[in-house]
Formats: structure tokens, sequence, C-alpha cells
């Protein structure tokens, strides 16, 4: 009772004002068993695999392979942030809808990274280009460098696909 008399209602329940995350890929390491959580496990290792091998090739083109570098080192980064908000099951706790989030995520890192791929096969494509270096006209990419970056422009294409394909079941669970 307040001090005129009237009764004090009572302080508003958050649970009750506050709808549920909407979710549906499973949570904790549930979600390694699922084709999503395959593919975001995919997208971490090759993705991993692209930024060694193009840091490893020595960026002789830093304009086009400085762009791969950075898609690559921030989607494996985010990838990794994704994986663990959902093996940590604080998706449960974030009231958010994840499955356009998780939606959101892979369009954006997917025309990103078909980008990067792109960037990366043209550097790969300037094998045979001739630079003038102090005095004498030597290949931009010898052929170590040049095996490397046409690993790096596989892993990337392979990379892609993970992600489109994380796109489409993304896609299938967004729809109502």
């Amino acid at each position: 009772m307040s001090a005129g008399g009237a009764p004090v209602p009572p302080p508003p329940n958050p649970a009750v004002s506050f709808p549920a995350p909407r979710v549906t890929l499973p949570v904790g390491t549930d979600i390694l068993r699922t084709y999503s959580g395959a593919f975001v496990c995919l997208e971490i290792v090759f993705g991993g695999l692209v930024w060694i091998l193009v840091a490893s090739s020595n960026v002789p083109l830093p304009l086009l392979q400085g762009w791969v570098m950075f898609v690559s080192v921030t989607a494996f980064i985010c990838s990794l942030l994704f994986l663990g908000v959902f093996l940590s099951g604080v998706v449960t706790q974030i009231n958010a809808n994840w499955n356009f989030l998780d939606l959101a995520y892979h369009f954006t890192v997917f025309v990103f990274y078909f980008g990067a791929f792109l960037l990366q096969a043209a550097a790969t494509s300037l094998h045979d280009l001739r630079c003038n270096r102090t005095m004498a006209v030597q290949l931009l990419l010898n052929d170590d460098k040049y095996n490397i970056n046409v690993a790096a422009t596989i892993f990337a294409f392979v990379t892609t696909a993970c992600y489109g394909c994380s796109l489409g079941l993304a896609l299938r669970r967004w729809r109502p």
C-alpha cells in the first residue's frame, strides 16, 4: 500500500515483456550435427587456408590481394564468433531473430567472398606479367608463388561455395 492507501502495482516481469528469440538451429554441440554447422566449420577451415596461402605468396599485388586478405581474415573471425555464439548457447539469451541474422550474415559474406575469389583469380592470371624491377625484367610471380596463388584461388572458390550453401540453408530456414 502506498501512503495514500492505493495499492502499488507489481513491477513488470521482464520475461513477459520480451518475446523469446527465434532460432531454429540447435544450440550447443548439437549444431555440429547439422548441415549448417558442418558448413560453418568448413568455412572456417577453408577460409583459414585462403588466408594462409595468400599471406605465404608474399602478396605481390597488394591492391588485389589486400582485399582478399581482409575478406578472408574478417570472415574467418566472424565465422568463429558465429559458431561460438551457437556453441555457447548465447543465442537463447539474446532476443533477436537469429534466422534472419544468419541469412544476412551469410549473404553479406558470400558477396564479399565471391568478389575476393574473382580478385584472387585475377591476381593469379597475371602469372606471365613482366615487371621492370631494378633494371632487370622479371616475372611478377615465380613458379612457386604461382602454384600458391592457384591453390589460394581454388580454396577461395571452395570457401565461396560453402558460404553459398550456408546461404541457401539460411534462406530455407528464414522463409515462413
